[in-house]
């Protein structure tokens, strides 16, 4: 195990970072996962306006879940989330970064 993943092992176990969440594929199993939630909102230029919009953004271990794909579903807390364009992985290949929409 690499220092790094042992970084990213004890950030996703922290109770004030990280929470349970339940990732449903599209076409595979349900599996309990953990989550690092960041709900920033984001802003857009178009032309010479500016679209603010709330955006929920998700870090995922790549360890629980080898490939995400959009259309797979996500629950935290309650509320449901679908996977909106491709997710992303950091440069030691250890965590997802993913966009949701409400679902």
């Amino acid at each position: 195990m690499s220092v790094f993943t042992a970084v990213i092992d004890t950030l996703f176990a922290d109770n004030n970072i990280a929470r349970d969440a339940i990732y449903i594929a599209e076409d595979g199993p349900t599996q309990l996962v953990r989550v690092v939630t960041r709900r920033a909102d984001d802003i857009t230029s178009f032309g010479d306006a500016r679209i603010w919009s709330e955006t929920t953004r998700i870090d995922l271990r790549v360890a629980e879940v080898a490939t995400p794909r959009p259309g797979d579903r996500l629950e935290i807390d309650g509320d449901a989330f679908l996977i909106q364009g491709e997710p992303t992985r950091d440069r030691e290949r250890l965590v997802w970064t993913i966009d949701l929409r409400p679902a």
